[in-house]
């Protein structure tokens, strides 16, 4: 099994590593080409590899990718534990991730949500409070 990184590990990694999350991350974010479904394949096919590696911020943003805009129920199923395994590790997003996620009514799962979302307000995540507070 791969070694899981941090997100604070991500700069000790060669720079050839750190790229393809570091762009992936900067299109995903960019506010004009950030929402279109070419820029999010390519920023998909960018996150693939260090993901599998175990980089947390490259399995938080895919699973995210994954689960928020895949219809495919295998793609679904597989962003799901991308962002489980970040969350383990201590993901903050990956954890509002999976509360919101376990609070929609195809996987409601209050107790499972209930977790999430105390962590990710651990964490410091405004949302995670406001989504607790209607569980």
């Amino acid at each position: 099994m791969p070694r899981v990184l941090l997100h604070t590990e991500l700069n000790t990694l060669p720079v050839r590593a750190q790229v393809p999350v570091r762009v992936a991350s900067w299109l995903l974010d960019s506010p004009r080409i950030g929402h279109a479904p070419s820029v999010k394949r390519i920023a998909g096919r960018l996150l693939k590899q260090p993901a599998r590696q175990g980089v947390i911020q490259a399995q938080s943003r895919l699973g995210q990718l994954l689960c928020r805009d895949c219809g495919n129920t295998r793609d679904r199923r597989i962003g799901f534990e991308l962002l489980r395994q970040a969350a383990r590790a201590g993901d903050g997003l990956a954890q509002l991730e999976l509360g919101r996620l376990y609070c929609q009514p195809r996987t409601l799962e209050p107790e499972q949500a209930r977790h999430w979302l105390e962590l990710a307000a651990l964490h410091g995540h405004d949302e995670a409070r406001d989504l607790l507070g209607r569980l």
